[in-house]
């Protein structure tokens, strides 16, 4: 017995080593046929693996909140539809690179609703990224100066869901307009990207006009087939 959790421990299969040992505590492994012991084992070491994947997509999208759909509080009359949330927990949008736009003013669950549906994307196994938009910037830069930019769009460009949180919080420089442009070309219809905003959609332009051509070719990408949500009302941090 103990040589075969060895073996389960030397070839890397942690779900069924654990569940071999449950098998032989509980005396249940001598009753058991070969075909029911191998599904329990099979099932266990899917599990495990579906939940070491989900851990380390988790870790690696970088969210600044812990927010989940079931956790989400849905209010119509704060532009947070149910029916609407739930559809794009299908993750549908991500396969088909629809991007999802969320604005409203401070406090309304901006950054919530973005991570609760980027947790859920890493729960369905796609590979999510969630930046804050200052930051995001920062990155670029500095892989400019380490001359890893090719690189780092590359990964961009991979990421199967892209979260831009803060957007519009200053104007972006001509330079940034241009990365930005590049990043969205790239994800354009491929890969979807969820931004969430404190500024309506119509005031952007505004805060991209340091290079209007650009600007323009940024929102014929994002906008038109778009899911927008309008968040409202009062501060929740108040309550």
């Amino acid at each position: 017995m103990d040589e075969t959790a060895t073996i389960f421990k030397r070839l890397r299969l942690p779900g069924m080593e654990q569940c071999w040992q449950s098998l032989i505590e509980t005396r249940r492994v001598d009753g058991m046929c070969l075909r029911d012991g191998l599904q329990l084992l099979l099932q266990a070491e899917s599990e495990q693996r579906k939940e070491n994947r989900n851990a380390r997509l988790l870790k690696q999208a970088g969210f600044r909140y812990q927010a989940t759909i079931i956790e989400t509080r849905f209010d119509a009359s704060r532009g947070l539809d149910k029916s609407r949330v739930m559809e794009l927990a299908t993750c549908a949008y991500i396969r088909r690179g629809i991007p999802v736009l969320i604005t409203g003013p401070a406090g309304t669950g901006k950054s919530w609703l973005a991570t609760a549906l980027g947790h859920q994307a890493c729960m369905l196994g796609f590979k999510v990224r969630y930046y804050n938009v200052l930051k995001l910037f920062e990155q670029v830069t500095m892989a400019r100066i380490e001359g890893t930019l090719t690189r780092f769009f590359g990964g961009m460009a991979d990421t199967d869901l892209l979260i831009i949180d803060d957007f519009g919080i200053r104007s972006l420089d001509k330079q940034q307009m241009l990365d930005f442009l590049e990043m969205m070309e790239d994800r354009h219809a491929r890969k979807s990207t969820i931004i969430a905003s404190q500024l309506p959609v119509a005031n952007w332009y505004d805060m991209m006009k340091s290079n209007s051509t650009a600007a323009d070719a940024i929102l014929d990408r994002i906008v038109h087939t778009a899911q927008r949500f309008e968040l409202k009302g009062e501060s929740l941090r108040k309550r």
